[in-house]
């Protein structure tokens, strides 16, 4: 079995809860709204990372989507992704990658939806939440090509 560490909208704070809920992972995947690139830096002392750019993470060394590969399946990572109103790039994108899962933050609020045969996914805020959520990232596991998705809240 494979876990994955998913988080999106930390926007530079790090409480201890994060780096512990990421224990023994196999591979982390940000969806942007990082802070300061260092934190990508601890992320990949921990797992191989994918991250992405964010609409407040300025000028750092990131693509805006990114697509990371773990034990087969496909993931497509952007910040900014409306699942039920995707955009004519994001579409086409989506038919030439063909993920199995696209990963989103930016709204601060979990999702997880499967349309169209692909899992969307937001952990929602892991540290700044929106709405009546509480902080949260995703530990995502793949057994035997079964990807099963787990919300954590803080």
């Amino acid at each position: 079995m494979t876990t994955v560490g998913i988080l999106s909208d930390n926007h530079g704070d790090w409480p201890p809860h994060i780096t512990e809920s990421l224990v023994g992972v196999d591979a982390i995947i940000h969806a942007g709204d990082i802070g300061p690139y260092k934190l990508v830096l601890d992320m990949e002392a921990i797992a191989p990372t994918t991250a992405v750019l964010g609409n407040t993470d300025g000028d750092m060394p990131l693509d805006e989507t990114a697509v990371a590969t773990v034990v087969g399946k496909k993931f497509l990572v952007q910040h900014i992704v409306d699942p039920h109103r995707l955009q004519a790039l994001l579409r086409e994108r989506l038919k030439h990658v063909q993920p199995d899962v696209v990963i989103f933050g930016h709204t601060h609020q979990p999702f997880c939806e499967t349309l169209g045969g692909v899992l969307f996914l937001n952990p929602g805020s892991v540290t700044q939440p929106r709405g009546d959520y509480r902080p949260s990232m995703v530990r995502l596991t793949i057994d035997h090509g079964k990807i099963t998705p787990k919300f954590i809240e803080f």
